[in-house]
């Protein structure tokens, strides 16, 4: 099967960062589906994983997390799902990834796709719509339908996390929504996504809340720059108030959310599939509630760029974007 991957870390601009290559089928676990990939999104951690991580000497390593495509077979175990069926799903990342014509994932991660969108738009969703809905519900701990009277600040709201975090807050819950963005046409993004507010962090957060009347807030869902924002957004939490973060910020130093009792959250939306929890299967539960809020008009994908068909030339650039630190909503490409 034709397939993109790595041998070596590489600088990005360099031809053998990414090669078009050909693997074997994947072999199918009692659990796992066999999945005839159609669209592919392309993530940051998409970037974070190539450049830092050497697969074993000889082999191909194959990205990819995010993936829209049809049920080619299943497994001794399964039970949710058939062949024929149209499905997405973020995948593992301690499994071979998406970036293949053929890819075997877990059925407990797996939801049937969105019917009202095509391939490519459904493709943006799975891995930001996990990280969104885990760290706003179960990092932060907002109440569905609640948050009335309390505000999020959302920071990097412009990003493939931050575009369905907005979507989200906005239709599951009451809070005031304020996202953070630097160029004119990333702040009209978060505003068409439902945002509230819209401020800048190239400034000092704590002083851009103050000058547009917003005063402290009651939670942070910091995605990307922790470590350059941390003593502004500790400033503008409010006394128990909750820091959600998903980036690699490096060593902080926690004490200084002592004396306000703030809580710091991590979210990963891999935790879930690399220890196989014994909650595991809501990542599958999740998906498809968000493809009925999708199909039901509440929410919209994501997609900002198509990248062509999937191959190493079309992953390349996709991936120089990525680090570049200027891409919008999501990355797609689509067929082989």
């Amino acid at each position: 099967m034709k397939a993109v991957g790595y041998y070596h870390p590489l600088p990005i601009d360099d031809s053998h960062a990414l090669e078009d290559i050909e693997l074997p089928t994947p072999t199918l676990k009692e659990r796992d589906l066999l999945v005839r990939v159609k669209a592919i999104s392309v993530n940051p951690v998409d970037t974070k994983v190539r450049s830092g991580n050497a697969p074993e000497a000889g082999a191909a390593k194959v990205l990819g997390w995010d993936a829209v495509g049809t049920v080619e077979a299943i497994g001794s175990a399964v039970t949710r799902f058939k062949t024929g069926d149209r499905v997405y799903y973020a995948g593992a990342i301690n499994r071979p990834g998406t970036n293949s014509e053929l890819h075997a994932v877990d059925e407990r991660i797996v939801a049937l796709a969105p019917a009202s969108l095509d391939n490519a738009q459904a493709a943006a969703l799975p891995l930001t719509s996990i990280t969104a809905y885990e760290l706003l519900f179960d990092r932060l701990c907002v109440p569905k339908g609640g948050g009335e009277g309390k505000t999020l600040l959302i920071v990097g709201a412009a990003g493939g996390v931050g575009s369905i975090l907005i979507q989200l807050a906005r239709q599951l819950t009451k809070l005031r929504v304020i996202a953070t963005a630097s160029r004119p046409e990333t702040r009209q993004w978060c505003l068409d996504l439902g945002a509230h507010a819209v401020i800048d962090h190239a400034k000092p957060l704590s002083d851009e809340l103050k000058t547009g009347g917003f005063g402290e807030v009651d939670f942070v869902a910091c995605l990307t720059q922790t470590r350059q924002h941390y003593t502004h957004i500790i400033e503008s939490l409010k006394p128990q108030g909750r820091l959600g973060v998903i980036d690699d910020m490096g060593m902080l130093d926690l004490m200084l959310l002592k004396s306000k009792s703030i809580s710091l959250h991590w979210e990963l939306m891999f935790t879930r599939s690399l220890y196989e929890t014994p909650d595991m299967d809501e990542q599958g539960k999740l998906l498809t509630e968000i493809a009925q809020l999708i199909d039901a008009g509440r929410l919209r994908t994501t997609v900002n760029a198509h990248f062509g068909t999937i191959n190493a030339a079309n992953l390349r650039k996709a991936h120089a974007l990525i680090e570049s630190g200027k891409s919008q909503g999501k990355l797609v490409l689509e067929g082989f």
